[in-house]
């Protein structure tokens, strides 16, 4: 029943950090109208 639930939650986790990064990509297409594909190394060398 623990990991049932420590997969729950890795699950949550992980949808709730794809979710920011869509919501990344929306701002920035929202504002400028073209996708800015370089979001994706800003968040590599912020997790570093």
């Amino acid at each position: 029943m623990d990991i049932f639930i420590q997969q729950i939650v890795n699950g949550l986790v992980l949808g709730s950090i794809y979710a920011l990064i869509a919501l990344g990509y929306t701002m920035v297409y929202g504002i400028l109208g073209i996708i800015n594909f370089a979001h994706g190394d800003v968040l590599m060398v912020g997790a570093m």
